[in-house]
């Protein structure tokens, strides 16, 4: 599988650079105008490139945020990515079409800032300085020792957000010119999540057949939310993607006390709600553990649309599991998200890795489905008449009516004439006739119930028609008679259902 950036190339990059502790999260959080990278008063808390689309004096951009260039130089450090966070800021350099070199002016300048700002001006990526932890007026002085590097110095505090306009101006003017791309449509956004040392880096790395992010067997590697973009195909059938990879989900008793772990898990649990897709990455051997269906039931809670990746299906093969048995116990151990398409894969091997990509579009495409009306309440029909609906202390329910009121997530609003007689399991046996009808394969759907007298007809008349404009359904046409689903099937009579 052929993939590429889907960025536009470097002439939409625009990555933050300096040594480790400077501000640069925090700048890239001011920049992008939300709390996206993890900011802590702590060497090392950024590993990974964290990228977000950002859009700023008329113009879009991905900004990149990076790990220290000059890291494992840093004295006494001990941890374990140290090459790997170095290797990561350095190809955002590489990528990039302005850079901007971070430094402390309180702090003046060190050897490491020496160091990144000679290696940045040797990639010929043009750059500029952003004197951080200028928070007052008379602090900016402090920002003109870094002139002697012949590089414009714009004196900045992320924290209050002095001087950051200036210097967003400075950098997307050095930019090339714009691209067809950045008119283009909005990529889909798939999120990948899953416990601690599932595969989700791993995955993604596969999937663009690059090292895109770091991956060890040491839980915990991943900490940021992680935006990579990538696109399949050329020209207008060319699809636009942005993978999101994400700190493990651990149990609550597994949480240490640092806020680090905590930021990664509210980052993580935001990802999922900001979601078009969400890829839950399960191990084929271990299968759904308590702790992947306290994941699935966050996907649940946020109405997400879903696929399940059972990945190092390898491993699982070669001890003699076959793929039917164990969807069965997928599907027999988390029977509440069944409608989530399962792809059995191996992000080591590159099994099945292509297939992942048709799931995630066949679920994207579910999201969008539109329900003719006329279809839909035909198909409440004939559920209803299969099984007879529940009865309570001598009154049966009676649907009138079934709308689809919204996308992503499907709604649709059923009119009846009593909802507190409908039972969980005859809503369920509805909402699978209704998937049943029309795929909606990892779509959730939403069924709201509102009460109608037979005598409402001219009110759910004037509800459906508004109900339908939102949505851009059917033109809405009179209903009669109260609006019953034989009528709205088109069968020509009045009847109840």
């Amino acid at each position: 599988m052929e993939t590429r950036d889907a960025n536009g190339g470097p002439s939409r990059v625009v990555a933050i650079v300096g040594r480790p502790n400077v501000g640069k999260s925090a700048l890239f959080n001011r920049i992008a105008r939300q709390r996206i990278a993890i900011v802590f008063d702590q060497p090392g808390v950024t590993r990974d490139r964290v990228a977000r689309e950002v859009e700023a004096n008329g113009r879009r951009f991905l900004l990149v945020d990076t790990g220290g260039l000059a890291f494992d130089r840093t004295p006494g450090s001990d941890d374990p990515f140290a090459a790997e966070t170095r290797q990561q800021a350095a190809v955002a350099v590489a990528d990039a079409a302005v850079c901007i070199v971070v430094v402390d002016a309180r702090a003046g300048v060190t050897p490491l800032d020496e160091e990144v700002i000679q290696r940045v001006r040797a990639s010929g990526v043009p750059c500029v300085i952003a004197a951080n932890k200028c928070d007052r007026v008379e602090d900016d002085g402090k920002a003109d020792e870094f002139l002697r590097f012949g590089l414009e110095v714009f004196p900045v505090s992320a924290e209050h957000g002095r001087g950051v306009a200036a210097l967003v101006r400075n950098a997307t003017g050095r930019m090339p010119p714009p691209s067809a791309d950045e008119s283009g449509a909005k990529p889909l956004r798939v999120v990948v999540v899953g416990r601690p040392n599932a595969g989700k880096s791993s995955y993604i790395n596969r999937l663009l057949n690059a090292e895109r992010v770091i991956v060890s067997d040491i839980a915990g590697t991943t900490r940021d939310v992680i935006d990579v973009p990538f696109t399949i195909g050329d020209g207008p059938s060319a699809r636009h993607y942005v993978l999101v990879d994400t700190a493990g989900i651990k149990k609550h008793t597994q949480m240490s006390k640092t806020s680090v772990d905590n930021f990664s898990l509210f980052r993580s649990e935001k990802a999922i709600e900001e979601a078009d897709v969400v890829l839950l990455v399960m191990e084929s051997e271990l299968g759904p553990t308590k702790q992947d269906m306290r994941i699935a039931g966050k996907i649940l809670e946020a109405n997400r649309a879903c696929a399940i990746l059972m990945n190092k299906w390898d491993v699982a093969h070669a001890n003699g599991m076959k793929e039917a048995d164990a969807l069965n116990v997928v599907r027999g151990m988390m029977p509440f998200i069944s409608f989530a398409p399962v792809v059995f894969c191996s992000a080591k091997s590159g099994y099945n890795i292509r297939r992942t990509v048709d799931a995630i579009d066949a679920v994207a495409s579910s999201v969008r489905t539109k329900m003719p009306t006329g279809v839909l309440n035909r198909t409440l029909v004939e559920a209803t008449r299969r099984t007879l609906a529940p009865m309570k202390n001598g009154r049966r329910l009676k649907v009138y009516y079934g709308l689809q009121v919204g996308t992503d997530p499907l709604t649709i609003r059923l009119f009846v004439n009593d909802p507190k007689l409908v039972t969980p399991a005859y809503q369920t046996y509805l909402e699978k006739a209704i998937r049943s009808r029309f795929g909606l394969e990892g779509a959730p759907l939403r069924i709201f119930l509102k009460a109608r007298s037979r005598k409402d007809g001219a009110a759910l008349g004037a509800e459906i028609a508004a109900a339908k404009r939102d949505v851009g359904g059917e033109a809405p046409r009179k209903v009669t008679g109260g609006g019953q689903v034989r009528a709205a099937a088109g069968r020509g009579r009045r009847g109840r259902a």
